[in-house]
């Protein structure tokens, strides 16, 4: 459980998580943010007898002031009895993180925004712009499928200017078998037009269509923005046969000449082939949030795994916490304690200097972040 002191004290760039939740929550509540299930189990069983639930009583009863390992119970009385402000505040502020991504796009009106979550952490917080909230956005708005292509760039645009990033959930939709090829105007004009056909028969008004998902993906590398694919474990809603991120190549070869960065995100249990992506492709990088704190003290197996061949400019931190802050304090300390673990492996195997982990490490914490996401010019 010791940390290299440099890991330790490593100052980290979350770039992709989600708000927290600002009122009380029960133990179902509780539960159900564990996991990526819709609810919780109705045959008796408990995320607090997994791996993650294990470490929420190991890893956060101390920053509430319990003793390691407390029982639920006792746990959870300790968390009402604070607050949800005081908890956010703990656990958001004890991350040691700079800078935090938010993906507002899935249930805004449940969690906080950029502004208030900046204020619970402490830090700063940037938006990244969830690419099918915005189309579903104009379709709303009452746009025409000869005018759908115009509409989209215009709106995406103006979200642009106040966003560091964009996000495709194509993985949710319709897979990542994404043609490479970029899509015409006529085609555009066709999907549009059958979207907007079943969206008038009174279907829910929700994209999946994989010419139009690539659409949104061309539109954004056009505004020069890193895109981020959400990739493998996801909720219920995912195919996860349809997320392998090698489904991806044929974008990603089509993409290279832009230079916009790709960003694969989560990635498990894809892990190791999104590493391959990220060696191969100049524009490709990585992370394994989501999975970290899932896997709980197994998680730096995972991280060690993508560390295998993924070179150290390539990976970047994140929690993908949603929700409970609790989520942001696993990702960032399971994180610590895998990086740790793998550095401390390597200078015992004299595989590379002191400096040399010092200077890996900032790279995985924030730095190749700053850089993609151009956040030291902000």
């Amino acid at each position: 459980m010791t940390l290299l002191p440099f890991v330790a004290d490593l100052r980290l760039v979350d770039h992709h998580c989600h708000g927290v939740v600002t009122r009380e929550v029960d133990r179902a509540g509780f539960e159900v943010m564990l996991t990526e299930a819709d609810t919780v189990s109705p045959l008796g069983t408990s995320l607090f007898d997994s791996l993650i639930g294990l470490a929420v009583r190991k890893r956060c009863a101390p920053v509430l002031d319990l003793p390691a390992h407390a029982p639920v119970g006792e746990y959870l009385a300790r968390r009402a009895e604070l607050g949800a402000a005081e908890v956010n505040r703990r656990f958001l502020r004890g991350t040691g993180t700079s800078d935090f991504l938010l993906d507002g796009g899935f249930l805004p009106e449940s969690l906080t925004g950029t502004g208030e979550f900046a204020e619970l952490a402490g830090a700063r917080a940037h938006d990244v712009v969830r690419l099918e909230l915005v189309a579903e956005d104009v379709l709303r708005a009452g746009t025409t499928a000869a005018g759908f292509a115009a509409d989209f760039a215009g709106e995406l645009a103006k979200r642009a200017a106040t966003a560091v990033g964009f996000k495709s959930i194509a993985a949710y939709r319709v897979g990542l078998e994404l043609s490479g090829e970029r899509p015409s105007e006529r085609a555009v004009a066709d999907a549009a037009g059958r979207w907007l056909a079943r969206a008038g028969r009174g279907d829910p008004v929700r994209l999946a269509d994989e010419v139009l998902h690539r659409f949104l993906v061309w539109t954004g590398i056009d505004l020069g923005l890193p895109v981020q694919f959400h990739v493998g474990f996801g909720d219920s809603d995912v195919d996860l046969h349809r997320c392998d991120p090698l489904l991806l190549t044929g974008l990603l070869r089509a993409t290279r000449a832009s230079g916009v960065p790709i960003l694969l995100l989560h990635n498990y249990p894809f892990h190791r082939n999104a590493a391959y992506l990220a060696q191969v492709f100049e524009h490709v990088f990585v992370d394994v949030g989501l999975a970290t704190h899932n896997a709980g003290h197994r998680a730096p197996a995972i991280l060690a795994e993508t560390l295998e061949i993924v070179p150290f400019g390539k990976l970047l931190f994140s929690t993908d916490a949603f929700g409970l802050a609790e989520l942001y304090h696993l990702g960032s300390t399971l994180f610590r304690q895998g990086l740790s673990d793998f550095l401390s492996a390597a200078l015992a195997g004299d595989v590379m200097s002191e400096v040399d982990a010092q200077r890996l490490a900032a790279l995985a914490g924030h730095e190749n972040a700053e850089r993609v996401y151009r956040l030291e010019v902000r």
